[in-house]
């Protein structure tokens, strides 16, 4: 089962490191914010170590 979220808030940099530390496997947003979506990703999981 893989659990994500959705929406603007699946968008904001602050909430994908939350969602990466809660397990989550992906986040869905608008085309607008995918960059930074990606970013604050590749920056949890790098943090994550």
């Amino acid at each position: 089962l893989k659990l994500g979220i959705c929406g603007e808030h699946g968008g904001d940099p602050q909430s994908i490191a939350l969602f990466h530390a809660a397990g989550l496997d992906y986040v869905s947003c608008s085309p607008f914010r995918v960059p930074i979506a990606r970013v604050a990703a590749a920056q949890a999981a790098l943090a994550e170590g």
